[in-house]
Order: C-alpha cells, then structure tokens, then sequence
C-alpha cells in the first residue's frame, strides 16, 4: 500500500556546535511509511560507519519486507504484526554486520550505534528501538514520549532513586544500556500503537532531547505544525542555541488520513463469520 498523501514525512540532520562531522545516520521511505534514525558512537568515524550500516540495513531489509506481507497479519508467538517483527528482524540482522565489522576491521573497533525506526501500517506505527534515540507522539496537543530510553538514568529512574523531573536536568543522560554492534546479540524493544489522523511522531537523537526539553519540543511542534519542514528545523535551531553539545537528528512524520490494510481472502472470510 502506497502511504502518499496519507502520511507525510520529513527529516533533517545537523553537525551541531561543537562535534567536527556529523556521526547520525537518518533515512526514509515515505511510500511504506518508514523512518529511521541512528546515532553513531566510537573513535575516529567508527560512529559514522555504524550508523550508517544500521540506517541502510534495516532501510533495505523492512523495505523487502513491505512487499511480502499484509499488515494485518498477526504472528502467532509475538502478537505483533507480521511487519513489526520485519522491523525487529531488520535491527537484528543491522547489530549482526556491525558487530562484525568492528570485530575484523581495526579502524572500527568499539563502534555501535543506538537506533530508533517506525513503521506505518494498518493505522497503526510500529516502533523498533534500541538506545536512548527516541519517539514522541503528539495528539490532541499534548506530547508523549512513546520509547523508554536504554541507559542507565532510565533504570535509575525506575527504580525510584530520581524523578522524572531530577532526570530531566541530570548531567549523566548518555549512559546507554544497549546499542547495536557491541555485542553478538541485543535486545530489541518493538511496539505497537494506534494511530489516528492528526497525529505527529517524532524520531529524534539525543542531541535533541539533551538540549531541548519536553516543554519546549511541545511548543515547537504546536506553534509550527502548519508545516513540517519549519518544526523540524526550528528544533534543530533550539538545539544549536541551547549549546548543539551534539549532533543533532529529527524525523517528523504527520497523518493526514486513515490507512488501512488492505484485506487478504482470509482475512476477508474470517471477518463474514465474524459479522
């Protein structure tokens, strides 16, 4: 299912301030409606190579994907749908490459890279991440952030030692519990939400959320959602102004309507019984 004019995305990456290139790696398909976003760690350019092995793995991977399944399907072990277990697979296989590259190439040892990636369809998105990039929704003009960050501040978090308002001002934000390429396998946090015409998501590197705050993020994307293009560089902007300590990615996307799948024979029989 073509996704045009149902959903429209766009995306932008800056250097920041003070780092000297750019270690995030972004890319979309806006036909599938699919978005992803990774943020690079490592000496050298290594954070480069491996989030760029990460956008272009899972970008290819989900894409083929697309093509061979109906959204609606629901794999019987997870629950989720057959195209959020795609999106997953497609992160496993990105932190598999990475791993071994930097296992057999010397310039690229101790590289990895968190990821965030979504996917649209059946009206609903599906959501893959591992690290502290993350997801935000905003619907009926309040703003949730819909990925829990892997890092340690998140755990301590959980665990009660501080608030989500001390979290919000802790100087120890870029601890991560998991990123892709530094071990064999990882763990991949998927989700599924209902999406509804109106919303907007957005996909973001820590060089957002460490400069700008939840407040702040809510107001941009309140005052400028006449236009995509203008939120996402007016966050990147805020980001810059408040230090652009990092490099800085944003991918915004905004459902103007419904998408549903459309319905295999099966599905279509099943729900004759059904009615």
């Amino acid at each position: 299912m073509n996704l045009r004019g149902k959903i429209d995305i766009t995306k932008i990456t800056d250097t920041g301030r003070v780092r000297e290139h750019n270690e995030d790696a972004i890319g979309a398909i806006p036909d599938i409606g699919l978005m992803v976003l990774a943020d690079g760690m490592g000496g050298y350019n290594a954070g480069e190579v491996a989030s760029g092995i990460a956008v272009q793995i899972v970008t290819e991977l989900a894409t083929i994907g697309a093509g061979r399944e109906e959204g609606d399907e629901i794999d019987p072990h997870s629950g989720l749908m057959r195209q959020s277990i795609v999106l997953r697979d497609a992160v496993y296989r990105a932190n598999k490459i990475i791993y071994q590259t930097a296992q057999s190439q010397t310039h690229c040892e101790g590289m990895g890279t968190t990821i965030v990636a979504c996917m649209f369809i059946d009206n609903k998105v599906s959501i893959a991440h591992v690290g502290d990039s993350r997801a935000y929704r905003m619907r009926s003009n309040a703003l949730e952030q819909i990925s829990l960050d892997h890092s340690l501040l998140q755990e301590l978090v959980d665990r009660g030692f501080y608030s989500e308002e001390e979290a919000q001002r802790s100087t120890n934000r870029n601890y991560v519990t998991r990123a892709l390429g530094v071990e064999p396998t990882v763990e991949v946090e998927v989700n599924e939400h209902d999406v509804l015409p109106g919303d907007i998501y957005l996909l973001c590197s820590d060089g957002l959320s460490d400069m700008v705050e939840d407040d702040d993020i809510h107001l941009t994307i309140s005052t400028f959602n006449a236009s995509l293009e203008v939120v996402g560089q007016q966050l990147v902007d805020l980001a810059n102004d408040h230090g652009g300590r990092d490099n800085i990615s944003v991918m915004l996307a905004q459902v103007k309507e419904p998408f549903p799948a459309k319905k295999g024979i099966l599905a279509r029989i099943a729900g004759w019984f059904r009615s």
